[in-house]
């Protein structure tokens, strides 16, 4: 006997729900990017889930930051086929600006911190296109080292502090998704500690991110899941915890 219509319709609504639970917030589809004529990301695909934090690891000319860079639609490389989505909103046909008005921010490995302006100007111009960012004092809460420099010439900080601020300055947009360019790059140990520490509030809070960094356990540490790439390609994709766990995985990418 064939279920009640009502049952039928509630295991619907049931399945439906199910399925956008498990649908993935950003999804990369099998992108091909260039340098010129170097064929630098080749076949890439992988998601991610939202409030998820993903680490994009790999040897040095993986093409790690290739990628990233191809995700958030910078003009370098050139994105010449494949998909990427966020949010239900394709990507893939968009220029850095655009991208950035659906909510993408990234935070490249330079910081591109604004020399002769304060800590606060800098995060003030992030804010001028009117888009419903975090506020100053949300900024200074999650962030007290920038509220105690906010009058400080912001390129006179260390590089610990300037890499806050980056972050911070995205944050200060309307965002959904955060790209990391190399975070710990230079570093101290305990200022490592402190961006893991604010990568983490973001998490909590439900904002993606994805990571690209060398120091690949102190990703981890903070990830959900993991990608790994080798010249150009995914060689692996899963729980951040299986690469923790796979000494031959590690060795053999990672050297570590």
């Amino acid at each position: 006997m064939s279920a009640m219509p009502e049952i039928a319709e509630f295991r619907g609504e049931i399945g439906a729900v199910t399925e956008q639970a498990n649908q993935a917030f950003f999804s990369v589809r099998d992108i091909h990017a260039w340098y010129g004529e170097s064929y630098i990301v080749q076949g890439v695909s992988f998601d991610v889930k939202k409030g998820e934090v993903l680490s994009l690891l790999g040897r040095n000319g993986a093409g790690k930051t290739s990628t990233l860079r191809t995700l958030a639609r910078v003009d370098s490389p050139a994105l010449k086929s494949g998909e990427i989505w966020l949010d239900g909103e394709p990507l893939h046909n968009k220029k850095a600006f655009q991208a950035a008005k659906a909510g993408v921010q990234l935070v490249p490995e330079d910081r591109r911190i604004i020399g002769g302006l304060t800590v606060e100007e800098n995060l003030i111009l992030a804010q001028v296109s009117g888009e419903k960012g975090w506020a100053l004092e949300k900024i200074y809460d999650h962030f007290p080292r920038l509220a105690e420099r906010r009058s400080q010439e912001a390129t006179t900080m260390s590089g610990g502090e300037q890499q806050m601020l980056a972050v911070a300055r995205a944050l200060a947009r309307d965002i959904k998704i955060l790209f990391l360019d190399e975070p710990y790059e230079g570093l101290a140990p305990v200022i490592v500690q402190e961006i893991e520490k604010i990568v983490r509030q973001i998490r909590d809070i439900g904002i993606t991110t994805v990571i690209v960094e060398q120091n690949a356990v102190a990703a981890l540490r903070l990830s959900d899941r993991a990608v790994i790439m080798d010249t150009g390609q995914v060689v692996f994709s899963g729980s951040a915890q299986e690469v923790l766990d796979n000494e031959d995985l590690r060795n053999e990418y990672l050297a570590i």
